[in-house]
């Protein structure tokens, strides 16, 4: 399945939260369907990065036997679940992206419960810095929970290509997610570091490093200068 989220983020709900970290800076995460999220965040992670992602809580809120999946099914019905009793996630997606009344009663249902956690993770971080990865950063406003915003890029055939070859949806689903996404231009116009992700792992991890004793540095001394890393 696609493991880009299905539903939306209310910045709203976030921006006044209060998050104080322990340490450090927030830098947001981000990036198109495909784009190799997960391989760069998992890098800062290796360097011990804390890591609050979206994702992996957004699935976690709708979990067997959560209070958000019992809801889910309630209003969609047992259909909605796989084989292996967690959410299918595909079908939902199918069903949101053909009902906008559906999208909104689930972001109702499920954004305090991904605020709530997302809350926690920040306030608990106590590495140098902090990535927030969040598919729909920019989308969302989000980017304003941040102080800097890092893209990991690459063209629309290859999140096409990775996607069809990793996930079981269809090319239309994936077109229809891309289009729900900021474009290509404007994310990266968005950008204050850009990682060039469409070559080899080694090549992206490079850069990874790179940034990491940058953003390392600015955790005493913040600055805006962007930065564009290329294989």
């Amino acid at each position: 399945m696609v493991n880009d989220s299905v539903w939306r983020y209310d910045p709203i709900l976030l921006l006044n939260v209060g998050i104080k970290l322990m340490s450090g800076i927030i830098i947001g995460l981000t990036g198109g369907i495909g784009c190799g999220k997960s391989t760069i965040s998992d890098e800062f992670a290796r360097l011990g990065i804390t890591i609050v992602d979206a994702d992996i809580i957004a699935r976690e809120v709708v979990a067997p036997n959560s209070p958000g999946l019992s809801a889910i099914i309630t209003r969609f019905g047992h259909d909605i679940i796989a084989a292996d009793g967690s959410l299918d996630r595909a079908k939902l997606r199918k069903i949101i992206f053909a009902e906008p009344t559906q999208t909104q009663w689930l972001n109702a249902l499920l954004h305090p419960l991904i605020r709530t956690e997302i809350e926690r993770q920040l306030k608990a971080s106590q590495s140098h810095y902090t990535i927030l990865s969040v598919p729909l950063l920019l989308e969302n406003n989000l980017d304003e929970l941040c102080d800097r915003i890092l893209v990991v890029d690459v063209n629309e055939a290859t999140q096409l290509e990775r996607v069809s070859s990793r996930d079981n949806s269809d090319i239309a689903t994936i077109n229809a997610i891309i289009a729900a996404q900021i474009d290509r231009p404007s994310r990266l116009d968005k950008a204050d570091d850009i990682i060039d992700n469409s070559g080899s792992i080694p090549q992206s991890l490079i850069q990874v490093r790179k940034l990491h004793h940058f953003y390392t540095k600015l955790t005493k001394n913040v600055g805006k200068s962007k930065i564009t890393l290329e294989n």
